[in-house]
């Protein structure tokens, strides 16, 4: 299997947080990608190749064109205003305020563009989050190209960044714009399987009215688990989507029995829409050891994932989410790969 990783991701360093109403260093950091990255060369699991450049175009239809824009430029925004340090936004267009004006500040737009603090900028975050996506659209060109899979070694995530907004560590959707390439490349429909211990959010909001990525999510109940207000078993899609996403909430201490049969129920919807290709959003802080995290997978579950993943027959491109855990990131997203490679 070959994987797509880009050393730009290291500038995306040393940003901040809003958590329990204080400002903390950043859980998702640069060592997450290099210890997954020892882990794919310790496997033999097949070359690591840089990603080709790639325009913005998936991106543009994906989101919206203002919001990849902003991105682009919020730090020289940030910088040109007199500011320093991390740009983390304070205020938001919540319930009873307008989200139909963009106001003209960086300290606004940041919120604007945001549904929560935990997306900071900083001087190479732009570049990190151009990286990740040429990630995951190299290893979906990969796939098209023939190739049974290919895994886009991505950083900054993708899953929780909707069509307008940045949040959960999330800029671009890496997973989101492969499908949407895949779909480019003639898959009629596509599928997304979101393994991440939090659900994904941006990718159910930018697929939610279509029928044709399907999408379903295995994750911590959204009673008591980040994001908190999507997630529940109730939300179907909408429209020509409705039927095609598909929430698999589970509660705090969920093992692999429990789990393992979401999955399970998850791939069987997969076979039934009709997927004729497959993007895995491949986070591993369902770990136990997860600092972040509340389900109680072990090392030696993450094989079976991927070769229970295998059995479905699809083109599959794995992108890389969260795992926080960063010490045994790397064996628990290899055993994914492997599992899957060996099925």
């Amino acid at each position: 299997m070959k994987s797509v990783h880009s050393p730009l991701h290291a500038g995306h360093a040393g940003q901040t947080e809003l958590v329990a109403g204080r400002i903390l260093p950043g859980f998702e950091r640069p060592e997450r990608a290099e210890f997954v990255r020892a882990a794919v060369e310790r496997a033999g699991l097949g070359p690591i190749l840089e990603p080709t450049p790639q325009t913005l175009d998936v991106a543009r239809r994906v989101h919206r064109p203002d919001y990849v824009d902003f991105l682009r430029q919020a730090w020289d925004l940030w910088v040109t205003a007199g500011n320093d340090g991390p740009a983390l936004p304070f205020v938001w267009p919540t319930r009873g305020l307008r989200d139909d004006l963009r106001p003209e500040k960086i300290s606004a737009l940041l919120g604007f563009y945001a549904f929560d603090g935990g997306s900071a900028f900083v001087a190479g975050t732009w570049g990190a989050i151009e990286s990740s996506y040429a990630c995951a659209l190299t290893a979906a060109d990969i796939v098209a190209a023939g190739e049974r899979a290919a895994f886009a070694l991505a950083r900054p995530p993708g899953h929780h960044a909707g069509r307008r907004t940045a949040g959960g560590y999330c800029y671009l959707n890496n997973a989101a714009c492969a499908a949407e390439r895949l779909r480019d490349r003639g898959a009629k429909r596509v599928a997304v399987l979101d393994v991440d211990f939090h659900h994904g959010n941006g990718t159910q909001e930018i697929f939610w009215t279509r029928a044709d990525v399907a999408v379903v999510n295995l994750h911590g109940d959204p009673a008591t688990e980040y994001p908190y207000f999507l997630g529940a078993a109730d939300e179907i899609g909408a429209g020509p989507g409705e039927g095609y996403n598909l929430n698999l909430p589970m509660p705090p201490g969920t093992d692999w029995a429990v789990w393992s049969e979401a999955l399970e129920r998850g791939c069987r919807h997969i076979a039934e829409v009709g997927a004729e290709a497959l993007v895995v959003s491949l986070g591993v802080d369902t770990y136990e050891g997860d600092p972040i995290s509340h389900f109680r997978l072990k090392t030696a579950d993450y094989p079976a994932i991927g070769a229970r993943i295998a059995r479905l027959g699809l083109p599959t491109v794995f992108v890389l989410e969260g795992g926080y855990a960063v010490a045994a990131i790397g064996d628990n997203v290899t055993g994914v790969l492997t599992g899957f490679e060996c099925a």
